[in-house]
Formats: C-alpha cells, structure tokens, sequence
C-alpha cells in the first residue's frame, strides 16, 4: 500500500491509500479519485518528501494542511447535516431511485429516505420532478 498527497485542480490538499502507483493512474482515469471538498476529479498528486529511516525509528514528512475558519466551518456544518439526515430519514441504499419514484407515484408510503444513486438516476428523477438533494462526502468518509 502507498500513501498518497493528493491536490485538486481547486487547491485542496488531502491523501489517500492505493495498493500502487498503477492503481492510482487507474482509478483517477476512470474519475474514482474525488477531491472531498468540492468532488473535482481533476486530481494529481502532491509533491511528498520520502519515508526517511535513521537509527530505530522512521519519520515521515507529510504535507501541511492549513485548515482557515471558513473551511472548518463549512465541514462543521456538513458533518452537522449529515447527522441530522441519518437521524431522520430511512437508508434504502442502492435502491434509492426506485423508492423515491414508488414514493412520488403514492406506491409507497410517504417518507424522508436516502441512499445512493448515479448521477443520471438522479437526474431522471429530478426530470420527473422528484427531489433530490446530493450529501457531499467528507474526506473521512472516502477512506
């Protein structure tokens, strides 16, 4: 496993775990590596320092991420909404766009859901006038 420094093409900075380099360049082709802050797949690697290894112990020389007030913030309040929606809502998972369809056709009991869905199965169902509103993940989450 190798620990990347990554960047979005926006300048924000967060890491992750690939089995390999090949893997990286494999999944950020296909658009899988997502900056956590703004989804951007526009995503590169960061210039890291090496693992150095003297005498009994290793350090490693990660890059600094300043994290100003409007940025804390904004996770806070993400991290808040997330909360109040797994609280408050039934998780149909990978079946979300069909329930909220059998829902908004009165073919299921009206209630607060969430789930998973493509980005063009919630388009269809936006097209056909059914709300939906996309969670933005937070960057513990993609790990």
């Amino acid at each position: 496993m190798i620990k990347y420094a990554l960047g979005c093409a926006e300048g924000h900075a967060f890491d992750s775990w690939f089995p390999d380099s090949a893997a990286f360049e494999k999944q950020r082709k296909r658009g899988f590596v997502v900056c956590p802050e703004c989804g951007s797949t526009r995503v590169d690697k960061a210039i890291m320092a090496p693992a150095v290894v003297g005498g009994e112990r290793a350090v490693e020389a990660s890059p600094e991420i300043v994290v100003d007030d409007r940025r804390r913030r904004a996770r806070e309040f993400f991290l808040h909404m997330r909360r109040e929606i797994e609280a408050n809502t039934d998780d149909v998972g990978s079946k979300f766009p069909q329930v909220a369809r059998a829902i908004h056709l009165g073919e299921e009991p009206e209630r607060a859901i969430r789930g998973r869905a493509s980005l063009a199965e919630a388009k269809s169902l936006l097209e056909d006038g059914i709300g939906v509103l996309p969670v933005p993940m937070l960057e513990d989450e993609l790990n």
